[in-house]
């Protein structure tokens, strides 16, 4: 390989390189864009009759979430969730989460989106709060990390609970009941205690932590992203 090849490769790397730091926000938000929104395509593929092209969407999300149905959004149906026993008697009346999990929904229910309500607030909340970052990102400072940790905390809490309450059987853990949470407020609180519906504690809870962590990710990290190819660029 001759030494001009050999420099026109390097200052086409050179120049890739310094188009991605001029970019990065723009690569970021189109491709982490198609990875979010992608989900949403898999019930209107089903719905307008290209089932292969939905199983594979909801197959490859498979691989990333539990989808769940009953904590899970659908569209094309008369509701936009379901209860556990909705989704027994469409499906099978069964507690494993292996074969709920397969349920993506009929005719008459609708189509569940390719992931679950938590990633649908978290994975979401990430791309809009960067979207909204972006135009004020030479005003705003960084979050501290004790901020991020803050903004983090009631997601890994929430799920945590989520999962050693699903040991005891799918809609038979303390976070099925929340009892204790009815015991803590006296219930006062305006929702449903109970189940993972929408409108509830549960369906609430995930929304509002995926929310936060969501966000506390782009205000943490984004600014030292933007810091650094700022500085590659000089």
């Amino acid at each position: 390989m001759s030494n001009v090849t050999i420099a026109a490769q390097g200052s086409n790397t050179r120049s890739t390189g310094t188009w991605f730091t001029s970019h990065w926000f723009l690569v970021f938000a189109t491709l982490y864009g198609f990875w979010i929104w992608l989900p949403w395509l898999a019930p209107v593929m089903m719905q307008i009759g290209q089932n292969e092209l939905g199983k594979a969407i909801y197959f490859v999300y498979s691989l990333f979430c539990h989808q769940l149905p009953e904590r899970s959004f659908f569209l094309f149906g008369p509701q936009i969730m379901y209860s556990l026993s909705d989704v027994q008697m469409a499906w099978q009346d069964t507690l494993n989460p292996m074969v709920l999990r397969r349920f993506i929904g009929n005719d008459a229910l609708g189509w569940k989106l390719a992931w679950s309500d938590r990633m649908v607030s978290f994975y979401t909340s990430v791309w809009l709060s960067a979207i909204a970052w972006w135009p004020f990102r030479r005003k705003l400072k960084s979050l501290p990390w004790w901020g991020f940790v803050l903004l983090l905390l009631p997601m890994a809490l929430d799920g945590i609970t989520h999962a050693v309450s699903d040991f005891s059987g799918l809609g038979r853990g303390f976070r099925d009941s929340n009892d204790w949470l009815l015991t803590l407020t006296n219930g006062a609180l305006p929702l449903a205690y109970s189940g993972d519906a929408l409108g509830s504690f549960n369906s609430w809870a995930r929304l509002i932590t995926g929310l936060l962590a969501g966000t506390g990710i782009v205000c943490f990290a984004f600014p030292h992203l933007e810091n650094s190819f700022a500085k590659d660029q000089r």
